[in-house]
């Protein structure tokens, strides 16, 4: 696999029972570029999502990660390999019993072996480099505003130094204030880390957002996907789906 390419899939499909979510894709998701995939609601944007993460294997074809078919590694090596996604969910679904500051520590208790003085350093950086202040470390969830949640959220899964963020409808349920600043985000995250080549997939169906802030667009219909361009060529597609989803 080329190094420039990060996420491969090939002739993948996807079926539970007779039903078909995914048909036949083949698509590649490049380094250090944003990617969004859109669609209608049921296009399969969430099941595309959980192949990338190894949640669920394709009925036929394969999906490389990273050079890593994911279906051929057991759970343990599975579990590790999921080290190199940073996950920021659409409702943050940060632990409600922990603290802002305590949500971003527990990736790195978990998962590494460093001293507290430098785990503390770690989170601090991480959550002042998302707008978080000490004040606001130190409040549970249900105290913060959507968007301080979504900036929490994005600091947790930048604390293992991922190779790729997967962002899920990021903007769902945010007014277009907060909407805005988490896209602003997701565009200063990728490139303050632009130098270690970090990559960025999101789930998304705001077509507003997705043009000003993608590299590249690809358009999920029914299991397929029917356009897949750079963001600046996405608005002139001659697609007729595309062109409805473009001026709705």
């Amino acid at each position: 696999m080329p190094e420039d390419i990060i996420i491969q899939f090939q002739n993948v499909t996807k079926k539970f029972g007779e039903h078909v979510i995914l048909s036949n894709l083949n698509f590649e998701i490049y380094k250090n570029k944003i990617t969004t995939i859109l669609g209608f609601s049921g296009a399969g944007k969430s099941t595309l999502l959980k192949i990338i993460l190894g949640l669920v294997h394709p009925t036929e074809g394969a999906v490389y990660v990273l050079g890593q078919d994911l279906s051929k590694l057991g759970d343990f090596p599975l579990r590790e390999f999921r080290r190199n996604f940073g996950m920021v969910f659409q409702y943050a679904a940060l632990f409600d019993s922990m603290t802002a500051y305590q949500n971003v520590e527990f990736p790195l208790k978990e998962f590494t072996n460093l001293r507290p003085s430098e785990r503390d350093h770690k989170v601090r950086h991480l959550l002042t480099s998302v707008g978080i202040d000490d004040f606001g470390m130190k409040k549970l969830p249900s105290e913060l505003s959507g968007g301080m949640r979504k900036r929490v959220g994005l600091a947790r899964a930048l604390a293992l130094s991922p190779a790729i963020m997967l962002y899920d409808e990021p903007t769902t349920g945010l007014d277009p204030i907060t909407s805005k600043m988490v896209n602003d985000l997701i565009v200063e995250t990728a490139e303050a880390h632009k130098d270690r080549g970090l990559t960025s997939v999101i789930i998304s169906h705001d077509i507003k957002a997705t043009l000003k802030i993608s590299d590249f667009i690809a358009f999920l219909d029914r299991g397929r996907i029917v356009e897949y361009l750079p963001a600046k060529d996405f608005v002139n597609s001659n697609h007729p789906l595309v062109q409805e989803f473009v001026h709705l």
